[in-house]
């Protein structure tokens, strides 16, 4: 019956008061009680983990209250960590070679690292066919599927870069690599002159993001938790919404000018060029504006929480860096050159895979291209909303959206300034207006802050219906002057009109 008063180590400090008394009682009746062991006092009691008191509650002490500072980690860092495999390094120990044994680790730890490194064998089988001589077709196939680990590989690297930067260098490496992909494919088919293939790829990977990886996480994620309520933080949604309404608008402009515009062809064509231009130079002010207000001013609302293990303690608590600064940085170099080769292939095979599906290519850049490229992250906001977690999904998929939307998208129109290509933000009607309801629709679903299987079903149908209009569209891909083209459309136009 004594037993039963004594306190538990996580009672409430109000039911403590009992302690002395017990204590007291014990130490004065060793002789009857000696089967007893002596109570430990509350100081020497230790817990598993730290805890605080907040208003009567216990209340667990989160990574930053115990370090001060902690490497905080982003919804990409979160979706990326799904598909990672923990290695076995307990072989790659016994090399007597100390040289010999940090290559082969750091090689188990990128290689081997992740889910997908069978895909892996797809890059040199890509190279083989390109050197070979095997069909085009062939080689944009392998060379899309040899990109898929690379973009997990290379959100893998920056976070291990972050462990050694801090966490706000660690915050811009993630901000830039996060969509490295998409912007050195924009490159290469701006270097060949394929503008349309920029904006198409470009164009598919917002729509992918906020249709096909958010409906597909709200989709499952209301299925597997159908029991509850899903809910979210609408304040990150909100700031994204924001910045892909402002993306929109640059982009409604150009091609709003171009149908009201009374000038000749060629006039209004350098007009639009030149109003492209200025808000591009908008946006990216707009961008490094949300980057303060990501990484120094409001941080907390893009932080993820921590996960736990079964025991309730913190899974990442105790994360530390697989791969030292200079290793790191070498592989992710190297990650960043092969994903440039093979960004080379796709571009330069991209119509012949074209032709030989007989899939216009419009289709191919803005369907096939995203949905592969980004598979790895896609996966991994699919599994957190399995989870129940959608901050960590909306924060992968809306926040690649506004990064594309607002970063990638203008970046390329200044690389094709420099170079001396001429670029605009007119994606032409059909895909400007497929922009337009994909950012309502997203809006309209995430405002009340819930989520269930229904939204995520309408999403799909939305993308599936969107695909659809862009499989029987056919539109030649003509390298040459971008603006010769437009001006040859508004000719089109005019002719219609009379």
């Amino acid at each position: 019956m004594l037993s039963s008063h004594i306190p538990y180590p996580y009672k409430r400090v109000s039911e403590s008061f009992e302690y002395p008394y017990i204590c007291s009682f014990i130490n004065t009746s060793k002789t009857s009680f000696k089967h007893l062991q002596p109570p430990q006092t509350m100081a020497s009691i230790q817990p598993a983990e730290p805890w605080l008191l907040e208003n009567g509650t216990v209340k667990r002490l989160t990574k930053e209250t115990r370090h001060g500072h902690g490497h905080s980690r982003t919804a990409h860092n979160k979706s990326s960590s799904s598909l990672r495999r923990k290695s076995n390094i307990s072989l790659v120990s016994k090399v007597p070679c100390a040289t010999l044994r940090n290559f082969l680790a750091n090689l188990q730890e990128v290689i081997l690292g992740t889910k997908l490194a069978i895909l892996f064998i797809a890059i040199p089988l890509a190279i083989a066919a390109k050197y070979l001589g095997f069909s085009r077709p062939w080689v944009f196939s392998l060379s899309l599927l040899g990109l898929m680990p690379l973009a997990e590989r290379v959100s893998f690297l920056t976070e291990q870069l972050a462990y050694y930067t801090g966490a706000t260098v660690g915050g811009l490496l993630n901000a830039t690599c996060g969509n490295a992909t998409e912007l050195i494919i924009a490159i290469f088919a701006l270097m060949d002159n394929k503008v349309d293939v920029v904006k198409y790829s470009l164009l598919g990977s917002i729509l992918s993001n906020l249709l096909l990886v958010l409906g597909t996480s709200l989709l499952c994620g209301g299925i597997a938790n159908i029991s509850i309520e899903q809910k979210f933080d609408r304040k990150q949604a909100d700031v994204n919404i924001a910045l892909l309404l402002l993306g929109l608008l640059c982009h409604l402009l150009p091609l709003m000018y171009r149908y009201a515009s009374l000038e000749t062809p060629l006039a209004t064509a350098t007009a639009t060029l030149n109003l492209s231009r200025a808000s591009c130079i908008v946006m990216l002010l707009a961008y490094l504006a949300y980057l303060v207000f990501q990484l120094f001013t409001h941080r907390h609302i893009f932080e993820t929480q921590e996960d736990e293990n079964e025991d309730g303690m913190d899974a990442s608590a105790e994360e530390t860096p697989v791969i030292g600064f200079w290793s790191g940085l070498i592989w992710l170099i190297g990650m960043t050159a092969v994903i440039s080769l093979l960004s080379e292939y796709l571009v330069d095979t991209i119509e012949e895979a074209s032709t030989s599906w007989g899939i216009s290519v419009s289709f191919i850049s803005i369907i096939l291209l995203p949905i592969v490229g980004n598979a790895a992250e896609h996966a991994g906001a699919v599994i957190f909303a399995f989870k129940n977690k959608l901050d960590i999904t909306l924060g992968v998929a809306l926040g690649s959206a506004t990064q594309i939307s607002v970063f990638v998208v203008p970046m390329s129109v200044i690389v094709a300034w420099i170079v001396g290509i001429k670029m605009d933000l007119d994606f032409n009607l059909l895909e400007t207006g497929s922009l337009a309801l994909t950012i309502i629709a997203t809006a309209f679903t995430l405002q009340d802050g819930t989520s269930h299987y229904l939204k995520g079903v309408v999403l799909l149908l939305c993308y599936f219906i969107i695909g659809a209009s862009f499989f029987v569209s056919v539109s030649p891909i003509a390298p040459g002057n971008n603006v010769v083209k437009m001006g040859l459309e508004s000719t089109n136009q005019e002719i219609f009109r009379v």
